[in-house]
């Protein structure tokens, strides 16, 4: 790595202000912001009821060629604003953050996303933080509700343009 690029991403990591340097957060994340035409309380009940749906390891298929990780999610609390739940990786025990804040946009409802890799040295996820949020989004439906958009990048989801959410 030539000696600038070097200085530049310890800069980055010392301030703990730069988002990318090689367009990808600097620690395996991901932000996606979504909406839905229902209403938040509907929203954050299916949230929760696939993340509970969703806590058992036999789900993962692990050993077999439909491994996948819709499985191993755990919700930590849930009020009004913000849903906060994990997700464990079936095959090495590495742990994501997962946070849905909800702000009431008319009838419908307008969603933060944000799952973050615990691991301390994580860069590259294979999309997995995306999927995290993306599977429990299919997963419960919402994704078919009227008026479902979500934006989101390379930029502020690490590996977002080649995720593959049927095995992530």
């Amino acid at each position: 790595m030539s000696s600038s690029v070097s200085l530049a991403f310890l800069g980055c990591i010392l301030a703990a202000s730069c988002t990318t340097l090689v367009g990808y957060p600097l620690h395996a994340s991901c932000k996606t912001a979504l909406t839905f035409g229902v209403s938040c309380d509907t929203v954050r009940t299916k949230l929760v009821s696939q993340i509970n749906l969703w806590k058992s390891r036999d789900l993962c298929k692990i050993n077999t060629p439909e491994l996948n990780e819709k499985c191993l999610y755990a919700m930590v609390s849930s009020d009004a604003s913000v849903l906060k739940a994990t997700h464990e990786t079936p095959l090495h025990p590495y742990i994501d953050d997962i946070s849905f804040a909800f702000t009431t946009k008319g009838s419908g409802c307008g969603v933060e996303g944000y799952s973050r890799s615990r691991t301390w040295y994580a860069y590259l996820d294979s999309g997995t933080n995306y999927c995290n949020m993306n599977n429990l989004v299919t997963g419960s439906g919402l994704n078919t509700s009227v008026g479902y958009a979500e934006t989101t990048s390379d930029d502020i989801c690490t590996q977002y343009s080649s995720a593959n959410c049927t095995r992530y």
